[in-house]
């Protein structure tokens, strides 16, 4: 009889437990009014992906022997110089374990910067993209011709899926998130990056559920998302948009279909954010997009800034094996001594941005 009693009892809480983080999420979740009273208040949000040309991976940027502030301010001076005033950026997880506070101070350092530009920063914490197996320490040198050939997983996998990891990553994200909760330099917090890539599927649907829950627990004054990326992934994009205060997404088809996109997702009257766009050669160009994702008040944050290490002038399926420049450029908008691949494009972006 004990043991059913003790039985009984440990379900009751693991019941309660459960149906607390439930309450948490619903209770702490903006409505569409806060939301949408939230986007009004800033003028319109353009940007890039950003991570400075010295830098292979988020490992590269954030650990202390390779972070580089002079590089940071440099291209995010580009990035001033045509308008731009939202940069989305990358943490990692095994950067904060290898040294918590140093981490923290980067992390600041980096967000001094960015407002000396006039510019807020959308933090991301999680990722399912590239390499699923991150360590500390000297990172890898570029895989010639070859997009992003360096770039990290967090927290990798099967770390992503395994539970155990669990305690240590909730630390981690409560800590950062608490850390700069009332931060008016960070515009967003975008929990986790394309959940289920890589072949993973609903595999990190209980990783995306607590990154979630934690971020809830937190509260923090700016709003909490994870983008759409992939249509097919039901279970993960319900999860995703039921939670998030603004509705962010990815698109980097043509114009025609992007469309599509955005008329379907203004059906949640929440504001939008296309977190990732711009792929030249698919057709997904600033030319034909970012005056559409004005015209319809979404924010625009494209691909890459400078070419760097990351490769990312390179399409993802058709690497270039001697490292030539591409015919066109894939991503990115300068080259390292802040001269624009295209001044056309240039000049669109500062326009649309009235500078």
């Amino acid at each position: 009889m004990k043991k059913i009693l003790i039985v009984a009892v440990t379900l009751l809480m693991c019941n309660l437990g459960m149906a607390q983080k439930k309450d948490v999420l619903i209770k702490n979740k903006w409505s569409a009014e806060k939301a949408n009273n939230w986007y009004a208040q800033h003028k319109w949000i353009s940007g890039a992906n950003f991570i400075p040309s010295t830098a292979i991976n988020q490992l590269e940027m954030w650990q202390e022997d390779t972070f580089d502030p002079e590089t940071i301010d440099r291209e995010l001076g580009y990035a001033e110089g045509i308008g731009f005033n939202t940069m989305r950026v990358y943490l990692h997880s095994l950067a904060y374990k290898a040294d918590k506070e140093g981490f923290k101070k980067r992390v600041d350092q980096y967000l001094k910067i960015a407002n000396k530009h006039g510019i807020q920063t959308i933090l991301v914490i999680f990722d399912d993209v590239w390499d699923a197996n991150p360590k500390i320490g000297k990172q890898r040198e570029p895989k010639p011709g070859t997009h992003n050939s360096g770039w990290m997983q967090d927290p990798g996998y099967p770390a992503s899926k395994n539970e155990a990891n669990f305690p240590e990553l909730e630390t981690y994200v409560k800590d950062i998130i608490k850390t700069f909760a009332n931060d008016n330099r960070v515009l967003l917090w975008d929990l986790y990056n394309e959940p289920g890539n890589n072949g993973k599927s609903s595999e990190s649907l209980p990783l995306l559920k607590q990154v979630f829950t934690w971020a809830r627990e937190v509260n923090p004054s700016q709003p909490i998302s994870v983008g759409i990326w992939k249509w097919n992934e039901k279970e993960l994009n319900e999860f995703q948009v039921t939670n998030s205060d603004i509705v962010t997404y990815h698109d980097y088809e043509a114009p025609e279909w992007h469309l599509r996109v955005i008329q379907l997702l203004e059906s949640f009257g929440r504001p939008l954010i296309c977190t990732e766009y711009m792929a030249r050669t698919r057709d997904s160009r600033f030319s034909n997009i970012l005056p559409m994702l004005k015209e319809h008040n979404i924010g625009a944050i494209n691909w890459g800034l400078v070419n760097g290490k990351t490769n990312t002038i390179y399409a993802w399926d058709t690497p270039i094996s001697s490292g030539e420049e591409p015919i066109e450029w894939f991503h990115d908008i300068f080259r390292k001594d802040g001269t624009p691949y295209r001044q056309d494009e240039v000049d669109l972006i500062k326009k649309l941005n009235n500078k």
